[in-house]
Formats: structure tokens, sequence, C-alpha cells
């Protein structure tokens, strides 16, 4: 499995240099690298801003400025995804200047002790700059600390969890008595190196601006030490209670103040305003920021919640597209050089070849090779065109092109598609105990699929779809707030695609939506809607982001069969993953109603085959029929078979919980909303005769 290291970056926010600056600034050499993560959690989890806690210390991986100088360290073009509808959608979001899709820095190693690769790697600041010294619980920031040139330890080329900020000097936690200075335990005072430890508390915005605590500022109650100008601090924690439980000291004058009294809407009052800081860019808004802040801790899951796109790799259908995908490429190629060769095509094939990403475009006749060019020097979409497309765009539209594609009936078992490295083939409806199982119209068997994932920037404090869609809460990933590229990561997997019976769907969705139960979860999600979303948000209907009935069959049953089929493929309930097509026809977009189960890894080779094989009619139905009867019951009823919000209740979910139905975060895209096993199976009580699928036992 690939991982990507995390190295330190010089700069005005960390002490750590690259490798060779500390060689000659240190007596002995500290190595850049402190930790590393896989792919896909430098994604989703620890992207640029957020935080990730290594053994000694935190950092945050810095944005995309500070990449481009450890992408500098190789000769040659950047490594870039291919993956041209991702892009494209990437660029309607954060504009046409977005050229590119890159991986994260990394190079493979031969062995465990080989050192190629080792000057590559994800650039991090230690974030947060103030620390508590775990010996005399001193507080004060980095710089502090790392005066020394023992400051900061990272010597052993294959531990970097080794690192370490030390308190050289530390006197230890001292009593006074009447015969002096001694040691708590009783011993004589005496100077020790003691390992420091992040200060945990932090300051935020819900604009996604990220600040130190100012404890200087907080202990003096807004004012100055009246005893010194650079006061003394510490820090002590009794971690008796939850939340903000340590105190504050100045040594120098002898003032305390808690850290609980920042909590809460009454502690919010005593906080200052915001500095509209960006850590990850080591930059400040430009005219500060109004918004009021909160108090953070540092591992706080609202801190940092990543926004991404991501689509299944599949061949275009549609010529428009295909042809829009390879003058984009071809300009990508050529750039400036395209016009000055666009006239002669055999030099233009010349200069196509140079290029090992432009396969295609060489392959193409005459014909088709002068329109791309047509296509690529013809007249570019205003920003205008842009803008309103972008109003109208819906994530929705990342799926259409999927489910067109997965609409057609393969030509062959195990058809391959060259380009896209996407296997599918045909599978028999399932049969299950008492024959083939009514309501599933089509399967298929995806032997191989290609997933690839983008992060556009992050939101603080609330997740980027439950406050609204403004820009302004999307934190850009650089400086300049118009990042030339943005990170991506490639998934191999396989997967098993269920399609329903669409006529059968649709009378049954016709009549939920008329039902009593139905107006409930309207309501229910009225109220989570005007609780949750944001001042901006106030204009828009509710109903825009309420799941149609479909929508809540087809997800409930997609989690009913990830938990069978982690029974029975050899993978964890967690590497299994959904992605649901299931929406009304509108315009020219067809009606959907099916799922893509998958599992996916990021290394190269993929997965086993161990879900593909369950796509077998007989295995499929019988998945199927358990998977039906596990959602009869349920551990938590009575109380879960009857679950239905009621005023003032807001939850997004009927009969479901963690007992029958709820997925890990990895395996769900809705974070466990809109789930409602009566809607599948008919449930004892109320509501029966919604079920979509009759009694299975």
């Amino acid at each position: 499995m690939s991982t990507s290291e995390l190295i330190a970056v010089g700069g005005g926010t960390s002490p750590l240099d690259d490798a060779e600056a500390l060689a000659e600034k240190q007596g002995r050499k500290n190595f850049a690298k402190v930790g590393s993560a896989r792919p896909s959690s430098l994604l989703y989890t620890y992207g640029p801003g957020a935080i990730i806690d290594l053994p000694h210390f935190t950092i945050m991986p810095s944005g995309m400025d500070d990449w481009e100088r450890i992408w500098a360290r190789r000769q040659g073009p950047v490594p870039e995804i291919h993956a041209p509808r991702l892009l494209e959608s990437v660029q309607l979001q954060l504009g046409p200047q977005v050229s590119g899709l890159r991986p994260f820095p990394h190079q493979p190693t031969e062995n465990a002790f080989s050192r190629e690769g080792s000057d590559l790697g994800v650039p991090a600041r230690i974030f947060p700059q103030w620390l508590r010294c775990t010996g005399c619980d001193l507080l004060a920031p980095l710089e502090f600390f790392t005066r020394s040139t023992d400051g900061y330890v990272n010597t052993h080329p294959y531990r970097p969890d080794e690192a370490v900020v030390q308190h050289v000097g530390c006197p230890g936690r001292v009593a006074k008595t009447g015969g002096g200075a001694r040691g708590k335990a009783g011993g004589t005072r005496r100077n020790r190196t003691s390992p420091c430890v992040p200060a945990r508390y932090l300051l935020a915005c819900p604009d996604g601006h990220l600040d130190e605590f100012p404890y200087d500022w907080w202990v003096h109650q807004g004012g100055k030490c009246s005893k010194a100008p650079a006061p003394v601090l510490e820090m002590t924690d009794t971690g008796a209670s939850r939340g903000a439980s340590a105190t504050v000291t100045c040594r120098s004058c002898g003032v305390r103040r808690p850290m609980n009294q920042a909590q809460g809407e009454v502690g919010r009052t005593h906080l200052p305003k915001c500095r509209g800081r960006l850590p990850h860019v080591d930059a400040f808004v430009k005219g500060g920021c109004e918004q009021e802040t909160r108090l953070m801790l540092v591992g706080a899951s609202n801190l940092w919640f990543p926004v991404t796109q991501s689509i299944i790799d599949m061949p275009r259908l549609d010529p428009a597209a295909q042809l829009k995908d390879d003058a984009n490429q071809l300009r990508a190629a050529l750039g400036e050089d395209l016009s000055a060769v666009s006239g002669n095509l055999k030099m233009l094939r010349i200069a196509l070849k140079q290029n090992p990403s432009t396969g295609r475009l060489v392959e193409l006749d005459d014909a088709a090779l002068g329109d791309v060019v047509a296509a690529a020097l013809g007249p570019q979409e205003s920003e205008a065109e842009r803008e309103e497309r972008r109003r109208r765009w819906s994530p929705t539209d990342l799926l259409v092109p999927e489910w067109r594609y997965l609409e057609q009936d393969p030509p062959e078992e195990r058809h391959a598609d060259k380009r896209s490295g996407l296997t599918v083939s045909p599978r028999a409806l399932p049969v299950g105990e008492s024959g083939p199982v009514p309501g599933v119209g089509r399967v298929l068997a995806v032997d191989r699929l290609r997933k690839v994932n983008a992060l556009l920037g992050f939101t603080r404090i609330d997740d980027f779809d439950r406050i609204d869609d403004s820009g302004s809460r999307l934190v850009p990933l650089c400086r300049g707030g118009r990042p030339a590229w943005v990170p991506a990561t490639e998934d191999r997997g396989e997967g098993v695609f269920l399609q329903l019976d669409e006529a059968r769907v649709s009378a049954w969705e016709q009549r939920v939506e008329a039902s009593g139960l139905w107006e409930r979860y309207v309501a229910a999600h009225k109220r989570n809607f005007e609780r949750r979303y944001s001042e901006t948000a106030k204009e828009m209907d509710h109903l825009e982001r309420m799941q149609p009935a479909r929508y809540w069959l087809v997800h409930t049953l997609a989690h009913a069969l990830m938990r069978q089929m982690s029974m029975h493929s050899g993978y964890g309930a967690a590497s299994l993953s959904e992605r649901l097509y299931a929406w009304k026809p509108e315009g020219e977009r067809p009606a959907a109603a099916g799922m893509l189960i998958t599992t996916t890894a990021s290394d190269s080779d993929g997965t086993l085959g161990g879900l593909v094989a369950l796509s077998a009619p007989a295995r499929l139905g019988e998945i199927l029929d358990a998977a039906l009867r596990g959602l009869m019951r349920c551990s938590s009823d009575p109380v879960c078979a009857r679950r239905v919000p009621e005023d003032p209740e807001d939850f997004l979910h009927g009969a479901a919980c963690h007992c029958c139905t709820m997925a890990s975060e990895t395996s769900c895209e809705r974070a466990n909303r809109f789930l409602d096993r009566r809607l599948v199976v008919p449930l004892p009580g109320a509501w029966r005769e919604l079920a979509f699928f009759e009694d299975p036992r």
C-alpha cells in the first residue's frame, strides 16, 4: 500500500527547514520526514489545512504554494492524473486556470531501508505553535523551545515517530517549601530535558480561518502583564472534566484564568475577533475578518471538512463531450505552440508523439484530428457563461454519464475499455430461494474500475453541504485563491452494479410520496434545514436538498447489501462503499434507480476479486434474500421499527439504526441520512403497505 511522506517545510510558521538547511544550522542532522499517511487519508481526513496528531506534536499540511517547491526537485513534467470529466467539473467550481490533477509527491522505494524519494513528500508545518512542557507546565511559543540546538530532535533516519520538541533546561514542577525549592516528589530541583506537547486550544470562525489561542491576552483579561513585558505563562490541566479543563497562569504577576470561560455561547463574548488567519498558506485575509471566533480543540471533529469530488472513470458516450475532452487535452499538451503547428497535421503529430499523455490524439485520423484542433483554437467559454453553468450545476451531473454507460448492455463477456480500464460483464438476474428476485432489473459485474478523487478545498465548523453552497465558505488551497492544479488520488478496484425495475420504482414512489409518512419526512427535513443552514441559505427551498423516495429505497438496500457482502467477499464492511444513482427524470436527464457497490485500493494492483464473484445469479440471489431478511429485524426493535421523526425532532432517517442499517463513514455517501427499512420490507405496524419488496420470510 503506497503512502505519502510528511516532510517539514521552512518559513514563518515552522522551525523545521529542509534537511540540508538543518544540517547547516545545527550541530547534528535532523531529517525532514516526520511521518507518513495513506493518500486517501490525506484527501479525506488530513488534507491541507487539517491537523495531524503525531506522537510528540501536531502538524498541518501546507497549501499548494509549498508543494510547488517540492515538485521542483524533480526534472521533467510533473505527474498528472488523467480524468477529463473530473477536471472539467473542478474547473467549473474553481475556474478555468486549473490545468490538471496531481498526485501527492511520492516516489516508491525498493525496500524498507532505501532512501530514494526521501526528498519528496507532503510539506507540513508544526501547528499549533504554542507548546506546553510536560516537565514544568511552561507554556511558550515554539521559538522559545527551539532556541537551543537540541530543542528539536529528529535524527533517526527510519524512526520519524521519535521526532520531538524538547524543553532543554526544564526545572521540573517546583513546590515552594520552607527549606527552599524542592521537587514535588521531594527531590532537589535540577535542570533536565522534557518533551513538549501542543497546547490544544485554537480559535476558529465559520469562514474557515484558524488561529492560535491568545494565551497572554486571555490570562490578562485583554490587557498586558503588570510585572513583565514578556510574561512567563504556565498551563495546568486536571483532566477531571471534558472540554476546556485547563487553567492558564501568569508566573510573572500571578493572575490565573480557566479555559472553560471561553466555552459555549457566553464564552464567545470573551474572545477576540477573528484576524482572518490561514495558517496552511502562512497568510492573513486582506482586510481581516468580522466573524465571531469560537474555541476549538486540536482534535475536534469539526475542525476540517474536505470538499471533494469523485468519478468512476468510464468511456464517454456523448461525441460532443469527447471532442471537448480531446480539445482540452490538446491545448494543455501544446500550449502556445498549438497555433504554430495547427496548420500542419504532420508536424502536429510529431509534436504529439513527444508527449506520452496524448496517445489517443495520435491515433485519430486527419479529419477527426482537424476537428479537435478547430475546437481547441475556438473561442473559450466566457466568465458569464461559466457562472451560469455553475449556478445550474448539481452533484448529480457527475453521476449521469456513469449511469448512461452502465445502462448499456456490454457487447461481450468481460468487455474492457482500453482507455479508462473499466471492465464489465453482463450477469443474469439474481435467483433466490423462491425464484427471481422481483424488482431487480439488471446486474453487471464490474471486474475492474478506476475511481479518481479530487480535493477542491475545505471548510471548518460546519460541513460544506450542511450550510449552503456559498463559495465564500470554501477555504482555498493556495494564497491567491485560484489554484493552477488540485491534489487528487486514484483508487482501483471492483464492484457489483444493480439496477431496479424503473416501472415498478416509479409506481411505488408515487404511492410513498402521497403518504402521511412522507409528509413527516419532509417536515423533519425542513426543520433540519432551517436549524443547520446559514443566513446565506434563507432564500433556498429545502426541497432542493430533499432526496426523493427512490433515493431512500436505493440507499437503504445498498446498506443492507454491503452488510451481507462483507460476510461473503473477504472484505471488511468498512472496505465496501456505495455509489448511488437515484433521481427522477428531468429534461434530458433520464430517471435512475440503481447502485454500484465497490471496494477499491490506492495501489496499482487494485483488489482481489472477492466482491465481483458475488455477482453470480445464485450467490447474489442468496445475498439479496439474506439482506432483505436482515432488514426485517433489529435488536433495537420495536423502538427502531417504529421510529418516525416528530416535531421538534429533525433527524433524517426512519426505521434505521447502527444495529440494523447504518454503515461506517467510509461506506456511506450521505452520513447515514435518508434511510428507512420500512420502505424496503414490510415491517410490522403502520405503513406496512409502503414496502417495495414483499415479506422475504
